[in-house]
């Protein structure tokens, strides 16, 4: 019984020490996003509004890591992402906003039934947003190595985008990523 609870009391310090020096490294990771950011001509009002709070979230890299499209095959991560209920929604979606898909698709050049069908899967049609905070998920997967590059261009993006007034920051919550 000692040798349990002394392994379980080594186990609880040696990952407060690992979690520890993660969040130090993030704390020094964003204050050298921070002059990456001035450089991209983010105000510095928006960055410490936006990027006070974020956080380090371990979840978001292990969901980065084990993404079913990197596992499931094509037929597999179809079926489970499809049905008939689906179709019907997607079209209904379209008769009633065909418009504004329109122009998307026209604007930026996504094809209608991808967006429809991205929709589907990310929100089940705007039923599903999600929780997380977006700012604090980018800016894990930008402090990251695997696409550091990748989840730095987007974070610069959504700043400039709140920078811009174009986005409200107390909305910027959704899925992991």
């Amino acid at each position: 019984m000692k040798i349990t609870k002394y392994l379980l009391i080594i186990t609880l310090t040696f990952n407060l020490s690992v979690y520890a020096d993660i969040n130090t490294d993030f704390e020094n990771w964003k204050k050298d996003f921070k002059k990456i950011a001035l450089n991209n001509n983010i105000s510095e009002k928006t960055f410490d509004k936006v990027m006070s709070n974020t956080k380090f979230l371990p979840d978001v890299i292990k969901y980065d890591r084990y993404q079913p499209e990197f596992y499931e095959d094509t037929f597999t991560y179809i079926k489970k992402r499809s049905s008939n209920r689906k179709i019907k929604e997607g079209l209904k979606l379209y008769k009633k906003e065909k418009s504004v898909i329109e122009t998307v698709e026209k604007d930026f050049q996504v094809e209608k039934e991808l967006l429809l069908a991205l929709m589907g899967i990310e929100t089940n049609f705007g039923k599903y947003l999600g929780k997380m905070d977006i700012v604090s998920s980018l800016a894990t997967l930008s402090f990251d190595k695997r696409r550091s590059e990748f989840f730095t261009k987007e974070l610069i993006i959504l700043l400039r985008l709140v920078d811009n007034k174009i986005i409200d920051k107390e909305i910027l919550y959704g899925s992991w990523a």
